[in-house]
């Protein structure tokens, strides 16, 4: 076919056909699937199939529409496990949430530190109802009312407006405390609030949370100005946000890091810190001693990365629904859980550490994988003692605060 004949056929002009098309359109067949290229004997001007060759490519086919048929069934399979056990979760957290709702929030009182309810809660507390039970376990000692916010938060918005137009009105509880200080912590909250939980945009300019997030964090510096705004507030506040209305979220938010661990950390005191630091050693070499002493070898010490496990409870270092589960029975068992969890971590990922120098070692806990499963990290974690010596944590603390503050005044006391 020349090119006036192919511009007639075609009905518009047109390149020239390639080689390649030329070849093709001078098959007498065109082959429609792999299937047809096995199955179908060759077009008359090539040489028939021999017999032989004919069967092999039958055989092939059948042993290939017979493996399809295998993986078919096999991801048919698969599919019908996962449904069956997404039912099964479903209806565990179900019958969860009745016996949470109907027995114990109910007896809170009498049931809470029971058997029963501790191995229920070591599973994970159900979202519907963590929030409030998370609010009984934390509790509010200080008392707290939302009038108490209402007035904070008042107060915040009042400091801001004052900032934002320049005014240098000082109030009385804020005498120690110059404006610069004020309006550093509050830039400080700002920048803070939009690297929290970045990847859920709910906490950005413009998000459904963004609002309360910041006047959680501005009522707290209002409330405590001796304590002020620091860095990893903003994680903590989130989490409880998500399970909590804004004024509860702020009562137990106040409570939270009233607590003595948080309250070293956040008041930054540095004695008490590498007091909490010291005790966690006692553990760590007593439930991991292989890795303790490559640790040492390597000169890296537990501040480098138990300090941003600790200033955010987990929340910024793990996939947020284990850190809830992480959250869960911190509140159960307080700080020692925190530790222990640590060590549950260290454990998981022991074989690893142990490879690592102190450049990658350290680059590694400070940067958990995003996809650590749950179940695999809470298996390491009650592996974890915390007895050393017949002693537990809190008698451990307690013993090296009291060696501190000997130390302090000159005269250590014996270790035993």
């Amino acid at each position: 076919m020349n090119s006036s004949e192919y511009e007639d056929k075609a009905g518009r002009p047109s390149r020239p056909p390639s080689p390649k098309q030329n070849v093709r359109k001078n098959l007498d067949f065109e082959p429609l699937s792999t299937t047809a290229l096995i199955l179908e004997d060759r077009p008359a001007n090539l040489p028939a199939k021999p017999a032989e060759e004919a069967q092999k490519h039958r055989q092939q086919y059948e042993e290939m529409v017979v493996q399809a048929k295998k993986r078919e069934l096999k991801e048919a399979q698969r599919r019908k496990k996962q449904l069956e056990e997404r039912c099964k979760v479903e209806e565990s957290i179900g019958n969860a949430v009745l016996t949470w709702n109907n027995e114990i929030l109910p007896n809170w009182e009498t049931m809470w530190c029971s058997k029963k309810v501790r191995d229920l809660w070591w599973q994970g507390i159900p979202p519907s109802v963590r929030g409030k039970v998370w609010s009984l376990a934390i509790g509010n000692e200080l008392n707290i009312t939302h009038e108490l916010f209402d007035i904070c938060l008042a107060r915040a918005k009042e400091r801001w407006r004052s900032l934002s137009t320049g005014g240098s009105e000082v109030e009385n509880e804020d005498a120690g405390f110059s404006a610069a200080d004020r309006e550093a912590s509050l830039e400080l909250i700002k920048l803070d609030i939009s690297r929290t939980f970045p990847n859920l945009c709910i906490f950005q300019q413009g998000g459904p949370y963004h609002d309360m997030l910041h006047s959680i964090l501005g009522a707290y510096t209002c409330y405590r100005p001796d304590v002020g705004y620091v860095q990893g507030m903003s994680f903590i506040a989130a989490v409880l946000i998500l399970n909590l209305d804004t004024a509860d979220a702020f009562i137990a938010f106040s409570n939270l890091l009233n607590k003595p661990c948080q309250m070293a950390f956040f008041r930054v005191d540095h004695g008490l810190m590498l007091t909490y630091f010291a005790a966690f050693e006692v553990f760590f070499e007593e439930n991991l001693p292989k890795l303790f002493a490559h640790f040492k070898k390597n000169n890296l010490t537990a501040d480098i990365y138990l300090i941003d496990w600790i200033f955010t409870l987990y929340s910024k270092s793990l996939p947020l629904d284990l850190a809830c589960r992480i959250w869960d029975v911190f509140c159960r068992d307080g700080e020692e859980f925190l530790f222990r969890t640590a060590l549950g971590i260290l454990k998981l990922f022991e074989d690893i550490l142990t490879r690592m120098d102190f450049i990658h070692s350290a680059q590694f806990l400070t940067r958990l994988p995003e996809d650590l499963p749950a179940d695999e990290v809470f298996a390491a974690i009650s592996t974890v003692q915390m007895q050393s010596r017949n002693k537990k944590w809190a008698q451990v603390l307690s013993a090296l605060q009291k060696d501190s503050r000997d130390m302090e005044k000159g005269s250590p006391s014996l270790r035993h």
